[in-house]
């Protein structure tokens, strides 16, 4: 699924123009960003959780001529999945999945 497509199907199940579901979609994900950038964790609880790892600096190779090259120190973000999510990703809660709405 692309953003696009999530914008779609926000747009299709909450009846909202193409536009206010864009708005939407991009005020969260730039939500997300800001909250990482300021060092901040986010939980979406049945979801998962958002933060920040710290990666130490190290040699590395560069593969094309094989000199060795520095890479500096960097956060990098990392998502770990809840347990809910992960059972629900396997089949093991059919039953706790949300039906879809109805349609008219």
């Amino acid at each position: 699924m692309t953003k696009a497509d999530l914008i779609e199907e926000i747009s299709r199940l909450a009846e909202l123009t193409r536009k206010d579901s864009e708005v939407i979609v991009e005020t969260i994900f730039d939500s997300i960003v800001r909250s990482l950038r300021a060092g901040d964790k986010i939980e979406i609880r049945g979801f998962g959780s958002f933060r920040t790892r710290q990666r130490k600096p190290r040699i590395g190779r560069n593969p094309k001529t094989g000199d060795r090259v520095e890479v500096p120190a960097k956060k990098i973000p990392f998502f770990k999945p809840s347990k809910e999510l992960k059972d629900l990703v396997n089949g093991e809660l059919q039953a706790a999945a949300p039906a879809p709405p109805a349609t008219s």
